[in-house]
Parts: C-alpha cells; sequence; structure tokens
C-alpha cells in the first residue's frame, strides 16, 4: 500500500507544480502581455504544455515574459516528471533487488 500512496503524493505535488506555473503563466500573459484572461490562459498552457504561443506578442515586455515564462515551463516539466515518475523507479528497484552494495 506504501507504493499507492507514493504514487498519489507524487501526482498531488506535480500537478501542484503544473497548476502553479499555469497561474504564473495566465498572471504574466495577462498583465504583461495585456491579453484577456482566457488568451491568457490559452498561452499559457499552450507554452507550459511545449505547443507555442498562440497570440502574437507586440510588446517588448511581453516578449521577454513569454522567453522566461517558456524555460521556466521546460523545467516545470521535467521537475513534475521526476516526482511523478520517481515512486515508479524506486519500486522497480526494489523488484529487482538493487540496492546500495550493488550500485558500488
Amino acid at each position: 500500500m506504501s507504493f499507492h500512496r507514493r504514487f498519489l503524493k507524487g501526482l498531488l505535488i506535480s500537478s501542484l507544480f503544473i497548476v502553479g506555473a499555469l497561474v504564473i503563466g495566465v498572471l504574466g500573459y495577462h498583465y504583461v502581455a495585456g491579453l484577456e484572461w482566457i488568451d491568457a490562459l490559452l498561452n499559457a498552457a499552450m507554452i507550459l504544455t511545449g505547443m507555442g504561443p498562440v497570440n502574437p506578442l507586440t510588446s517588448v515586455a511581453a516578449k521577454l515574459f513569454a522567453t522566461g515564462y517558456a524555460l521556466f515551463s521546460g523545467l516545470v516539466f521535467v521537475v513534475a516528471s521526476g516526482v511523478l515518475v520517481s515512486p515508479i523507479v524506486h519500486r522497480l528497484l526494489h523488484k529487482f533487488h538493487v540496492d546500495d552494495a550493488d550500485m558500488n
């Protein structure tokens, strides 16, 4: 049962990372780029999933925000994936009876 608990905890933590990053993106696109809320949500979601922006950005501040947000989104993806996959890797290591003595 501890595997399921660890996996659900990882799922919750990775979901919180993604939702937090989405909120940052929506606020940034709304206040920095001047997009409407729904367009800000669409752009943030598209950048966060790696699809790319939807609306053209005209100001320098908006372009700089989009650049930083895209880099930040890549990092969030890596961290969220690691948190989500770590219980599975841990389970596989136990399944194959890998311990610290085998690693050296």
